[in-house]
């Protein structure tokens, strides 16, 4: 067996494994977020405004992959339930941004903690010896994958 079949083998069964870690991670993730009531598509959007701060609707649109009328539906039900409020732009009152209130950054708090408990119990099975490994390769992945 060439060294290039070997890699190629590789690379089949970690993209593999990457794929099926992924679907758990969804599947779990979505399990958790029904106990929070919120969509998937919501705390995107929480996540989203978490990291950039606060966004017009079309710009978090943008970033969701998703119709300005879809996620401006999205933000009224978000706002409905007090997770996020509208804003006008101190720079340019025509401009309104979304902005997130104290019950959308509690609820990422408590969806991330769920989501790290169940994440936890599965690595108890990894050797702590590998664990740093771990850490480290998907760094890597991640620093090479994105674009």
């Amino acid at each position: 067996m060439t060294k290039s079949m070997l890699h190629s083998d590789l690379v089949e069964e970690i993209e593999l494994t990457l794929r099926q870690i992924a679907k758990q991670v969804r599947r779990k993730g979505r399990e958790i977020l029904t106990d929070f009531a919120i969509t998937p598509p919501q705390f995107d959007a929480l996540i989203y405004l978490n990291e950039f701060g606060d966004l017009t609707i079309g710009e978090l649109s943008s970033k969701l992959y998703l119709a300005y009328s879809t996620t401006t539906d999205l933000v009224d039900r978000m706002e409905r339930n007090d997770l996020v409020e509208r804003v006008r732009d101190s720079n340019d009152r025509r401009v309104v941004r979304l902005h997130m209130k104290d019950k959308g950054r509690d609820m990422i708090e408590k969806v991330l903690e769920a989501r790290r408990r169940h994440l936890a119990q599965a690595l108890v099975h990894v050797p702590s010896d590998d664990m740093q490994t771990l850490v480290s390769s998907l760094k890597q992945i991640v620093d090479h994958i994105t674009d």
